[in-house]
């Protein structure tokens, strides 16, 4: 990949200042004898030059040079198809992963025996999973991927999770503008989104390819972001996630399938669980603010010649959620719907593991410290949403979890899911026991009623209640 990467730099032959063919100062100080003040380099009006971030950009252009420039770049940046350049997304991931992982690894495709060995894990934890859960297989296929085949099959699922955040980047680069400008630059804003555009689709690009090389299936961050139905592990990944740990390869696939399988149960057959959950990540992403100050200050620095600038300060992170009741009511409700799932799929293939694989302990506790320490998941969903999941509330949805099984068996905790109102929510995970012992109240009320109701009106009678007595008494009243 070149130094300018979307082609942002200027010909060497054309002066940058359109003066002499001077270069500009490196301190933003160069201008021609004839050129713009530094405080006003557009010319609109007195004092407006030093609030303006596209001074430091094009400051020392003539008008007419400015027009060229902005042609030039309109003609590089002519993609039109959303928020996020997706086809430069897929591109820059696939890069990502030809160059390897840090330590070397390239990915390889995945041979006959590694795939009969995935599809066998998955079959084994499915068998065991059904003692574990009343929820049936939701795993129609058992499939092996190479890093490369995961970036293909899960970049949909990023554009539903990143389009809304990356539209408000967009916006956010046009409305830098000062508001003089606003009126008459209509095809400057629109290059400023293409631009955002490009941008977007090199950082996605980059996390994506990354995060290709960590993973070891595809449901790592709770979400579904593979195809429904399709149980899906990375051998080479694996095989580097147990490679330090002493346990013996079979048992860690077996593991990691087991969750895999767990997941693929929890959204086959919670029919509602995808939309509520991306619609929770919506929801939260319309309540995100850009730090145009940040902007300002990146943009207003910016070397046209190195546009680089403008991605790194997006892979820092310009996103602020807006301290509105609103927005932290989308927070909770995205962080405990993500913690339930993660907390369920723990608790369930504990239950599965435990009695069967002797390292069953330790490789829990190594993927909850994964997650805990900020994993790659968690680190890329902040960057490219804004989020940053709080893993406490993981713990405390698989303790929650646990103990809905022992209190009320295993249909009882995963009666739960048949609608998003009967979850537990985001205080009740601080006080799982209280939430475990009100529901089994509320629940024994609605099992009475619906009892009631099937029966035809007539109340099921607990022992000990005089039933007897009661049909007497209306016997006699009937002979009276």
């Amino acid at each position: 990949m070149s130094d300018t990467p979307f082609g942002f730099g200027l010909p060497p032959e054309e002066p940058e200042n359109g003066d002499e063919g001077k270069k500009k100062d490196p301190a933003g100080g160069g201008q021609g004898a004839d050129g713009p003040s530094p405080a006003n380099p557009f010319g609109f009006g007195s004092g407006q030059g030093a609030d303006n971030p596209f001074a430091a950009m094009f400051g020392s252009l003539n008008p007419n040079d400015l027009g060229a420039a902005f042609q030039q770049l309109g003609q590089m940046l002519s993609f039109e198809g959303g928020p996020v350049n997706w086809d430069m997304a897929k591109q820059i991931a696939r890069q990502t992963v030809s160059q390897g992982t840090p330590d070397g690894a390239k990915d390889e495709s995945v041979g006959p025996a590694e795939r009969t060995a995935v599809e066998e894990a998955v079959r084994l934890a499915d068998l065991w999973l059904d003692g574990a859960t009343s929820l049936p297989s939701g795993a129609n296929t058992a499939v092996a991927w190479s890093r490369a085949e995961w970036v293909e099959a899960t970049l949909p699922a990023w554009q539903q999770l990143v389009d809304p955040v990356a539209e408000r980047v967009g916006l956010a680069m046009g409305d830098v503008l000062p508001e003089e400008m606003q009126a008459m630059a209509g095809p400057l804003i629109g290059m400023m989104r293409s631009m955002g555009g490009a941008m977007f689709g090199q950082q996605i690009g980059q996390a994506v390819g990354a995060l290709a090389g960590e993973v070891v299936g595809s449901t790592d961050i709770g979400l579904p972001l593979g195809p429904a139905g399709k149980a899906a592990l990375l051998p080479l990944n694996i095989e580097a996630f147990g490679k330090d740990l002493g346990v013996p390869k079979e048992e860690v696939r077996l593991y990691l399938a087991l969750r895999e399988a767990a997941h693929q149960r929890l959204f086959a057959h919670v029919p509602w669980l995808r939309s509520h959950l991306f619609g929770a990540v919506e929801s939260y992403a319309r309540g995100i603010k850009v730090d145009t100050s940040k902007l300002e200050d990146v943009v207003g620095q910016l070397d046209p010649t190195h546009p680089e600038q403008l991605q790194e300060a997006l892979q820092q992170g310009m996103f602020q959620p807006e301290d509105t009741p609103a927005q932290k009511a989308a927070l909770a409700r995205l962080e405990t719907a993500l913690a339930l799932v993660e907390g369920w799929v723990d608790a369930v293939v504990h239950e599965a593991a435990s009695t069967r694989l002797t390292s069953a302990d330790r490789l829990r506790e190594t993927l909850r410290r994964r997650r805990a320490s900020g994993g790659p998941a968690e680190q890329t969903f902040a960057t490219l949403i804004g989020l940053q999941l709080r893993p406490r509330r993981l713990r405390d949805a698989a303790r929650l979890w646990a103990s809905l099984t022992d209190a009320r068996g295993v249909d009882g905790r995963d009666g739960l899911w048949s609608h998003p109102d009967m979850l537990p929510t985001a205080t009740d995970l601080d006080d799982p026991d209280g939430f475990v012992h009100r529901e089994q109240l509320d629940f024994s009320e609605l099992d009475k009623m619906l009892g009631e109701a099937a029966g035809g009106g007539t109340p099921k009678l607990d022992k000990g209640d005089k039933g007897d007595d009661g049909d007497r008494d209306e016997k006699d009243d009937t002979d009276k």
